[in-house]
């Protein structure tokens, strides 16, 4: 079947259409990593620093750990270091890092842990 020359042109924005339709759930997939980075910067960089490394006002007074180091990384798991982002952090009664069961869904902290892990070096 042939199709006249003046139809071509809505066909092919038609096509257009169907392919970036199609496409829109494989971008929804790329959004997680995204929202990590971005949680990061707001949540945590503060405290641990952009890279991770902890070498920030706020983080050399609460002692952070370098989320850079291997053997950091050895000696937590992702369960822990999940709970830890969840429900925060305390010595004694003294808190080393506040919750963020209220500022970030289970989905999220998991795309955090997995950010965290990026930083190893």
């Amino acid at each position: 079947m042939k199709t006249s020359p003046s139809l071509r042109p809505s066909i092919l924005r038609a096509s257009r259409c169907l392919l970036a339709a199609a496409l829109l759930p494989l971008a929804a997939t790329a959004l997680p990593g995204a929202d990590a980075t971005e949680n990061w910067a707001k949540q945590c960089a503060s405290c641990h620093g952009k890279d991770g490394k902890g070498e920030t006002k706020a983080g050399k007074k609460a002692g952070v750990k370098d989320q850079t180091d291997p053997g950091y990384h050895a000696k937590l798991t992702d369960d822990q270091m999940f709970k830890s982002i969840k429900e925060g952090l305390k010595e004694g009664e003294k808190e080393r890092m506040k919750p963020f069961a209220e500022k970030l869904t289970d989905d999220e902290i998991k795309a955090l842990v997995a950010h965290v892990r990026s930083f190893k070096k």
